[in-house]
């Protein structure tokens, strides 16, 4: 059985023959969020439904926090504190190092966010994340609710000020700047119930705001809910059929088989080279010839 399936001759370096995709745990409901903690030596995900961060080690999986007001999205800020998005509160939060939660966003212009769903950190230290109604159209991931706002793109500045970004998505997700932060990527997954095909949609950032948005890629089969970019520039995203890896001119470079319909994915291991992958039940990983560009 082959783990990768190369469609650009260059991708066939990222990969190795000999470092096989694995499975690190599995029995959950639906995981998500994977970020990296290189100096603790773990990885932080969510079990959306069971309401829980699980920490994973290389000696097994343990609970992080629970509840966590069904926790999706996380991220580490500019000085490696945990920054996550909460389904259940319908807000955006930090982690202090004491253990403490600040709220870094909880509404817009008088209303309550849907359910903060994915979000990343800027150089300047903005706080970028994406607000589709995923975790309010049910009580699985969530409390079912009215929508309040539209779904959007929303970036929180270092004084607290957040602003509506993006606003012309259906049900924008997963997101990631390039390595020089010239551009945003954006995933639109709503558009699986759209006549048009989902996409992920580049931005060229232009005093710190995207400007330009024009289609990058579509996925398929799937949709990329969860995204991350390589050193190179290289976009990472989930497939229904795994991980896709997209040049940055938006061609198709090759694919990581993964046997569970993945979610999301992040770099993380003593080399930033390895890719943690979160799909449906189980967590997994793959040693890659690449490095994460994601901070830290």
């Amino acid at each position: 059985m082959s783990f990768f399936e190369v469609h650009d001759p260059a991708f066939a370096r990222f990969v190795m023959g000999n470092a096989p995709v694995k499975r690190l745990a599995t029995g959950f409901d639906w995981v998500e969020g994977p970020v990296w903690f290189g100096d603790a030596g773990c990885l932080l995900f969510s079990d959306i439904p069971s309401n829980r961060i699980l920490r994973w080690t290389e000696e097994g999986v343990s609970l992080y926090r629970g509840p966590s007001n069904y926790a999706n999205g996380h991220t580490r800020d500019r000085q490696g504190r945990l920054i996550s998005c909460e389904h259940g509160t319908r807000r955006v939060t930090r982690t202090e190092w004491d253990g403490s939660v600040t709220v870094i966003a909880d509404g817009y212009q008088g209303k309550r966010l849907n359910s903060p769903n994915d979000v990343i950190v800027a150089a300047d230290g903005a706080i970028w994340f994406t607000d589709p109604h995923y975790g309010i159209m049910t009580d699985y991931e969530g409390f079912k609710a009215e929508q309040e706002l539209p779904c959007a793109v929303y970036r929180v500045d270092s004084e607290g000020g957040i602003e509506a970004v993006i606003t012309d998505m259906a049900c924008p997700n997963g997101l990631a700047f390039s390595p020089d932060g010239s551009r945003l990527y954006v995933a639109d997954t709503g558009r699986m119930f759209h006549p048009d095909p989902q996409h992920i949609r580049v931005y060229d950032m232009v005093d710190g705001r995207p400007v330009r948005g024009r289609l990058f890629h579509t996925i398929a089969p799937g949709c990329a809910d969860g995204i991350r970019v390589d050193s190179d520039g290289n976009l990472w995203s989930s497939a229904a059929d795994g991980v896709h890896c997209i040049a940055p001119d938006g061609h198709l470079m090759g694919k990581i088989f993964v046997p569970e319909l993945v979610s999301n994915l992040c770099f993380g291991g003593r080399a930033k080279h390895r890719l943690f992958i979160t799909a449906t039940t189980s967590v997994y990983s793959v040693i890659l010839n690449r490095k994460g560009n994601q901070w830290p």
